[in-house]
Order: structure tokens, then sequence, then C-alpha cells
């Protein structure tokens, strides 16, 4: 069983039709008992930093998701999910994240990306880009190098450890996709929104023990 972490932000539906369309059987819950009996552990999110933030620890959540991560079991963070494993955020200000990676978030506003041609890119980055993986992670399997997922995001994680970083992408600037350290997996491309390759790293991801 795979548990989803229901914390009210998030597509939470398309990520458990992603696994069940892989044949995965996952669940959406807040019942952390159910999360920390899981085989496996999803956070997702979509939305305000600063919000998901409050959310957790109003539905007293924080320290599920911490002993999630802790437990060697296979953990997986998506788009917001990702951002909130780290230190903090740039975000109105400065918001504290759960702290399980050390690094920060920062919005692509500052770093004012512009395309090849000097024009000023969208924020946020929204669409399909090109994905570079670092060999042997196993969620890549049967994915091939600089595939294209799909993004929707105005901000992105910097990590204190570069030797965590599994995916990068270039939007204007290269920033740090994915990461992959131990048991944990966090990409800020949506895998359940990325068509067949995103549903082979899901498939990928209820594979592992």
């Amino acid at each position: 069983m795979i548990a989803i972490i229901d914390y009210g932000m998030g597509n939470l539906r398309s990520v458990q039709k992603g696994f069940e369309a892989v044949g995965a059987e996952a669940i959406v819950t807040s019942d952390s008992r159910k999360i920390l009996s899981a085989k496996s552990v999803v956070l997702p999110g979509v939305g305000a930093f600063k919000e998901c933030m409050a959310n957790l620890k109003k539905l007293d959540l924080i320290d599920t998701v911490h002993q999630s991560t802790k437990s060697g079991k296979p953990f997986l963070g998506i788009c917001l999910g990702l951002q909130l494993l780290f230190n903090q955020a740039e975000e109105f200000g400065h918001v504290d994240g759960l702290g399980i990676l050390p690094g920060k978030v920062v919005g692509f506003k500052d770093a004012q990306p512009k395309s090849d041609s000097g024009e000023p890119l969208k924020i946020p980055h929204m669409g399909w880009n090109r994905v570079r993986v670092t060999p042997g992670n196993p969620l890549f399997d049967s994915v091939a190098d600089e595939s294209y997922f799909y993004f929707v995001h105005s901000y992105y994680i910097v990590p204190e450890d570069p030797a965590i970083v599994a995916t990068t992408t270039c939007y204007g600037i290269d920033f740090a996709s994915g990461i992959h350290q131990e048991n944990i997996h966090a990409f800020q491309f949506h895998p359940e929104k990325s068509q067949r390759l995103g549903l082979t790293i899901l498939k990928n991801f209820s594979r592992l023990h």
C-alpha cells in the first residue's frame, strides 16, 4: 500500500490515479497511523509554501513526514512536496520548511531567467521541459536521459549538498529539478501529468522496497 499524504494541497486524486494506472494500490489519507504503516509514502503539493506548511502543522502531520523519511521506506515528494523538504523558502520573506534536507527554495523572479535570444522567460515555468538525469537513479529505469516532463512552478530548490541532485533542468538557468538521498526521492515536475514516462517513474517507485 502506498500512502498519499492528504493535507488539503495538491492534485491528490490525479496522483492516486497515476499509481492505479500502473497497477499499484494507493490511498489518499491524513491518518498518521495509515501513513506510517504504509509500504511507501508520497508527499504531493501545489500552491503556496507557507499555506502548505500551515496545513501540515494544523493536521499534526509534520512529525509523520519526518518519521516517514527516517523510516527507510520509499518516500516520494512531488512539486511542492519536493520544496517542503528543505530548510526554508524565500516566499514573501522567509518561511521555514520541514528541514529534512539542507538548502533553500528561491524564486525565478530573482534569477530573471532569459531565453537564448535574451527575452525574459515567463514565470511561472509552465509546460514540458527536458530533464537531465544523474546515472543510476532507480526511478529512471526505462526512461531516457533528457526526456521531457511537465512542470508548473515559480520557485526552485537550491540544495546545500550537490551530491543529492538527481535531475537538472534548464529554464534560462540550470536548476535542480529532482533529488535522491537514500530512501527519499523528490521531483519538481509532475510525474502524474507527464504521460507515459511519468507513469514509468511512478511504476518504478511502486516497486521499491
